[in-house]
């Protein structure tokens, strides 16, 4: 809190900034759909997908119940289980080793670049030889787009071409992004997005999307999703899932998907604004070459992280951790295997990454009271650690 005892930053995603933009129009888009009464894949589903693959340039897309289903179904349509490896970055959220798991195959984990946050293909290519040594069927790699910009998947592409990999791109918090002028949904073989609604396109609840070029494997996505049962099939042809998107939440993202156009260029100059004003007090995030981002988080490295939340609590501004620890340090996954080096570099982010506020609406005040609130904290902490060392 503030020394007025009020949070000084209202939220750390502003949803009701963004709520103000949009008028009366979920209402309105809510109140058809009550109208209509086609709860689950109604005409505003199928107008979503239409508008989703018509923005990303992307063939087919698939909506979904979340963004892990969406990963899930793509190894489902591709048979992946049990005896395949599948390879995730150790520093993410934990729903996509989930999937692996959950969809049979073993899961393999992959350290991670410091500059990028993404997939380190280095690592990558020692994990698919520790994966052949114990007798693995190294299949799928699945790159994660980390705080919204896309992983190196020119590099990840020509090994995965070497070895026989799927490539499935996690993008649950990088649609809208691009890279060397394609956008985010036409990367990869499969890219799963999700519209939680803290993600740069969200809803009001759980939503996801697969995005294809594939017609066949199109069709099968959208059978597994309802239980397996084909177009206009009244019998089941596969072992599916119940992962439906509701008509409500995609009436509602068909509105913000009228704001999403504007939000991205917003979110970069919130993040230019960022990365000029911590300049030279800590390390700020780094885009690839070629590389756009949607700033899903912005997200600094510290060594005193704890110093830092603190002195932004009291300040009124919020922050996140995004991630605490490395998938392999949790209790689930201890025994998953890696590389033969380790994920040194997840391990060492897991410790040291902090996420600020960010989205299209943060104002220049509030961006300023974050800045300079970091910058002291950041100072002070360095002199502290100097002066200790005298």
């Amino acid at each position: 809190m503030s020394k007025e005892g009020k949070q000084a930053i209202p939220a750390f995603i502003d949803l009701a900034a963004q709520r103000e933009h949009l008028g009366d129009s979920v209402e309105r888009a809510i109140a058809a759909v009550l109208s209509h009464g086609q709860f689950v894949l109604g005409p505003e589903v199928t107008e979503l997908e239409r508008q989703l693959e018509a923005f990303c340039g992307a063939r087919h897309c698939i909506s979904c119940a979340n963004g892990t289903d969406a990963l899930l179904l793509a190894l489902m349509a591709e048979g992946i289980g049990k005896g395949d490896a599948v390879f995730v970055p150790a520093f993410t959220f934990v729903a996509t080793v989930e999937v692996a798991i959950l969809a049979g195959a073993t899961p393999v984990f992959v350290d991670i670049r410091r500059d990028t946050f993404n997939m380190d293909v280095e690592s990558l290519e020692a994990a698919i030889g520790e994966a052949k040594r114990r007798g693995l069927k190294p299949s799928c790699v699945i790159p994660v787009d980390l705080y919204g910009q896309p992983a190196d998947y020119v590099a990840i592409a020509a090994l995965a071409e070497q070895h026989g990999l799927l490539v499935i791109a996690d993008a649950a918090q990088s649609f809208g992004a691009g890279l060397n002028g394609k956008k985010v949904g036409t990367l990869a073989a499969y890219t799963a997005t999700s519209f939680y609604p803290s993600k740069p396109l969200g809803g009001y609840g759980d939503g996801g999307a697969v995005f294809t070029d594939d017609d066949d494997k199109a069709t099968r996505l959208r059978a597994l999703r309802n239980h397996g049962k084909g177009p206009g099939r009244l019998d089941t042809e596969y072992l599916g899932v119940n992962s439906r998107l509701d008509s409500i939440q995609a009436a509602i993202l068909l509105e913000k998907l009228r704001l999403f156009p504007a939000e991205i260029p917003a979110r970069q100059e919130r993040a230019d604004r960022y990365n000029a004003g911590l300049a030279g007090a800590t390390e700020t995030p780094r885009l690839m070459a070629g590389a756009t981002s949607v700033w899903a988080q912005y997200t600094i490295v510290t060594e005193d992280r704890d110093g830092l939340a603190t002195a932004c609590r009291a300040a009124g501004v919020p922050t996140a951790i995004h991630y605490a620890s490395a998938l392999n340090c949790l209790p689930p996954y201890r025994d998953v295997t890696t590389p033969p080096a380790g994920v040194p570099q997840a391990e060492w982010l897991a410790r040291r990454v902090i996420s600020l506020p960010m989205h299209p609406y943060l104002d220049e005040a509030a961006q300023d009271l974050i800045v300079g609130t970091v910058r002291q904290a950041l100072a002070s902490s360095k002199a502290g650690v100097a002066q200790a060392a005298e």
